[in-house]
Formats: C-alpha cells, structure tokens, sequence
C-alpha cells in the first residue's frame, strides 16, 4: 500500500510547506500550518459547462451581445446603494463579519424579498435544520413560495438540486462548511474553501445564477480561509458594528460592479434588520451640551454626507512615552495631526496622551476629517468647548495650511439640513462658489485661524477671514 503523502497549509495565507513550521514564513502567523493530504492531479479536467451541457466558445469582442440583465433592486435601499446600484445576476457575493453580528439575518431577508417577486431562492444551510430557519424566517416574517431550504454540506448534492431546481438565487450559509466529496481534507480547510468556491463560481457564471456566500472571520477580523477566496468572487462584503448595540453597517471592500466607498446602515430590530434613513442623527444623538474634546464633521462615504462626532481626551502623561489612541480614526493620521498643532500652533502635546474616536462605531479615513480631529484635540487641550452648532470640515497640510476638499456643497447643505449654525471650510472652497444657504460658512486658510474662530462665539464674517481680520 502506497504511502499517503501530506503537506501542510497557512490557513491564513495559503502557503505550503512540506513539513510543519510553528510560524508561516510567508504571512508570519503562529500555529495556523495545518495537516492536509495531497491531492491527486487529475490529468483530464472538463471546461467550463452549464447545467444545460452547453461550453464557452471564443468570440470576438465586437460580436459579444450583452444579454438583458438589469440590476436587480431588492427593499433594502442600503442593500442596493452598497452593491453599486442593486444585485447583478450571475455575480458572486461574499459577506463577511464577526459571530452573532446578523449575517444570516440579513441573507434571510434577503432570499425573502428576492423570492417574493424575483425568481426563486434557494437557501442552502450547513449549520441550521429546516425547522431552524423556519423558526427565524416566522420571527423575521419571511416566507414565499419560490423559497426553498435545503440543510445540506454535500457539494455533489447541492449541485444536483440546483440542476432540478434552476434557481436565481443560491445563498450558502457558511462556505466553510461546505465539503467537495473528492477532497481528503477537513471541512473548513484551505483545500476545501478553495475547491467548493471554484464549483460556486462556476455554477454562478455559466448559469447566470447569483451566489450569495457567508465567511467567517478570524479572531483579527480578517475572512478565515485563504485570501484566493476574495479574489475569486465578485464582490466583498463586510458586516460590522457592536452585537451588543442595535447598529450595524454594511461596507463594501471589493465590489467589481461598483464603489468600494458605499456604505449601508441598519438598526437590530426584534423582527430583523431596519434601515436608518438618516445616519447623521445617530452618530449626534447622544453628543452632551458644553463638553470638551468634541468636534463634528461631515465626512463622504461614497456619495452620502454623513455627521460624525470626533472625541478627543487630551491628558498628561505619567510614562516617559506618550500614548497615542484611535479608534474609528487612522492612529498614524492622529499622530501626523498633533505634530501639526505643536509645531504650528504652539501646542504642548509631547507629554499629552492622546485618546481619539469616530462616535458610533463608524471608521473615517478621508482627508476631509484633518480639521475636525485638530479642533477636537485643541478642545479637550485646551479644556474649552467648541459650539454646538459649529461643524468643521478640511484637509490638514504639513506647514499648517487648510487645504480645500471635494463635494463641500453636499456637505454643507447636509449640516444645514441637520440644524447647524456655522461651518468651517478651507477657504480655497469659496473661490467660484457663492454659498446661497441659512448656514454661516466660514473660510479658514491656517490651523491658527480655525483654532481662533472655533473657540469663540462673536460674530464672524461669512465669506472668508483672513490672519489681519480681527
């Protein structure tokens, strides 16, 4: 009897190694090297074939005839903004995110709506029983008679419903346990990932067939199994937010069919996901009158302004070294920022730590947030507050200066529509543009002109001002 030969694989990375290593000398990982046996290489692989027999075929790219397959919109408004403008059929969509987050929530509604007037779903389950899902489907008032369950881990079982049952719509719920009877390895592993998403993908575009997919994540947060398994599909999807609060937000890391900077929010609910129509006022709701270290600006995700509130707690060191603390912010931008204000606005920050947040669990990364993050800093610094009504919004150089940003219309009009008084903007932003609105806008060049302005409550002149105003 031939003896069977195994290797080892990163379940991070995917790397191979012919004996086992306790760190993977590719991703740098500890103990994730697992035992698999090696496959035999199957000399006669077939092409790519539909469930109806039928091979792709060479053509020229002037004689491709673009089949009528529209977008399709589902009730979900947050949905169809994150995937680019609604579900693109035969795509491959991967949803990521944390344990107990409401991934399956959010497919089971889904597969609902898009059984109830789209063509049929079937929802395949390897961790759920029918009765299960029923019980879920019953609280989250889901139900329609083109939805079909199917409890089942079997890859050649579920290929062979799909044959009978021609669906548009397949959600798999999780892929990592998903099985391919011809791979001699453990449910979840790397070769298994990667062989059943290969079967998906296929059944997907031959098929014209959209696949909805649930992967775990890592204890980092990253998608378990191997990172070919976001390369293969269509569109990344991850669900994040507190399980211990009722928001979540939908974020897109990879959409081929649309933005990557879309972002969806959702409200747990005890019958499912609800859409938040104006996300601005959760993340100010719970803001308190008169406190220091805040800040508000109007930060782009994607094409919707949204209000975030930046806190800063500004406090002495008591070790040699300062802190420096983000969450929701880029750690490094908050460093860059502080240096900013001790070199060119006089502020002693060196033997401060720095503790910094986006509120409401949001993660900013746009240039747009330099002004508000300073101001915040200078506040709780400072111990003064800024005004309730006043929103900051500007890019942050190096010698000091407040460089102008995108879109400052849509965020402008947007702070008005919620009630603010006074905006800061670069002044560069006014040139060619003659605000027609309620709310003061105010031009500010330097980090010392905001600081002046921010902390005061006298009037301030509307189109601009300048370092010899006073």
């Amino acid at each position: 009897m031939a003896k069977v030969k195994t290797q080892f694989i990163c379940a991070n990375c995917g790397y191979i190694s012919p004996k086992y290593l306790g760190r993977c000398p590719n991703c740098g990982e500890w103990g994730t090297l697992t035992e698999e046996k090696i496959q035999p290489e199957v000399p006669n692989r077939q092409a790519r074939v539909s469930l109806a027999g039928q091979t792709a075929k060479v053509e020229k790219i002037d004689t491709v005839k673009m089949t009528d397959t529209p977008r399709v919109k589902v009730s979900l408004n947050e949905v169809n903004r994150v995937l680019g403008g609604g579900v693109v059929p035969g795509s491959m969509v991967l949803i990521g995110g944390d344990p107990g987050i409401g991934k399956s929530t959010l497919l089971l509604q889904l597969s609902g709506q898009l059984a109830d007037t789209k063509g049929t779903v079937l929802y395949v389950s390897g961790e759920e029983s029918a009765s299960q899902i029923k019980m879920r489907a019953d609280r989250l008032g889901v139900g329609a008679t083109s939805f079909y369950l199917f409890p089942e881990t079997d890859m050649s079982a579920i290929r062979k419903q799909i044959d009978e049952l021609k669906p548009n719509y397949v959600i798999i719920d999780s892929i990592q346990t998903m099985q391919e009877p011809d791979v001699q390895s453990a449910v979840g592993s790397v070769s298994q990932v990667r062989e059943v998403t290969a079967e998906l993908l296929q059944i997907a575009k031959t098929n014209n067939i959209t696949v909805f997919i649930v992967g775990h994540v890592t204890k980092e947060g990253a998608l378990a199994g191997p990172k070919m398994l976001e390369h293969m599909v269509d569109t990344v999807l991850y669900f994040e937010g507190d399980k211990h609060h009722a928001y979540r937000i939908l974020r897109a890391v990879k959409n081929r069919f649309g933005s990557t900077n879309e972002l969806g929010i959702f409200e747990m609910a005890t019958n499912g996901l609800k859409e938040v129509a104006n996300p601005s006022q959760i993340f100010l709701e719970e803001r308190l009158s008169g406190a220091t270290g805040s800040a508000i600006v109007v930060s782009m995700e994607g094409t919707r302004p949204i209000l975030v509130e930046i806190q800063a707690l500004i406090t002495p060191s008591v070790f040699g070294n300062a802190q420096r603390t983000a969450t929701g912010l880029d750690r490094n931008r908050v460093a860059l920022i502080m240096a900013v204000l001790e070199k060119r606005a006089n502020l002693l920050l060196q033997n401060q730590d720095a503790f910094l947040k986006a509120a409401g669990g949001v993660k900013l990364d746009e240039p747009a947030i330099d002004l508000a993050i300073a101001i915040a800093v200078a506040s709780s610094y400072r111990d003064k507050e800024t005004a309730v009504a006043d929103a900051f919004i500007g890019e942050l150089g190096l010698t000091g200066e407040i460089r102008s940003v995108s879109r400052i219309e849509e965020r402008v009009l947007e702070a008005q529509k919620l009630g603010f008084k006074r905006v800061f903007i670069p002044k560069n932003n006014l040139q060619g543009w003659q605000p027609d609105t309620i709310i003061e806008v105010i031009g500010v060049a330097t980090i010392t002109e905001a600081l002046k302005y921010a902390f005061t409550m006298k009037k301030t002149i509307r189109k601009g001002v300048d370092d010899n105003d006073a």
